[in-house]
């Protein structure tokens, strides 16, 4: 599937295992593309790409999230730091999914109250839990 994986607001490949919250350990970047995020979308949009993720990866990432979402209205998910207060925002800037993970797991157990809350907010079918 296509992906924009965005970090400080710029579409970058980064090492997984290289990007932590611990401060002034910067990750090792593969690749920054010049490109935005909203040109991405539209490029995908443009090949009949549908199903992929926009993944915000840390802080600062909201505003090329939204830009890519509206670039690609429906064609694109959302992940990365998306909550009750944020997923209907994301949804209505054009995401066709909120996927979550953090706010949903604690460790490795599924807070079923937090999932609950949120399908009761956006509804079941536009909910990915990974």
């Amino acid at each position: 599937r296509c992906c924009i994986d965005l970090h400080q607001g710029k579409v970058k490949q980064i090492v997984g295992s290289t990007l932590t919250d611990k401060p002034g350990d910067a990750p090792v970047v593969n690749f920054e593309s010049q490109m935005s995020s909203s040109d991405f979308a539209r490029m995908y949009q443009r090949d009949g790409l549908t199903g992929g993720h926009v993944i915000m990866l840390g802080p600062g990432n909201q505003q090329s999230a939204m830009a890519a979402l509206s670039a690609y209205p429906g064609g694109m998910q959302v992940g990365g730091g998306i909550d009750l207060e944020n997923a209907m925002a994301y949804l209505e800037a054009g995401a066709s999914h909120v996927i979550v993970t953090s706010f949903v797991f604690s460790g490795a157990e599924l807070n079923l109250e937090r999932l609950e809350q949120l399908v009761e907010l956006v509804s079941r079918v536009r909910v990915r839990v990974r």
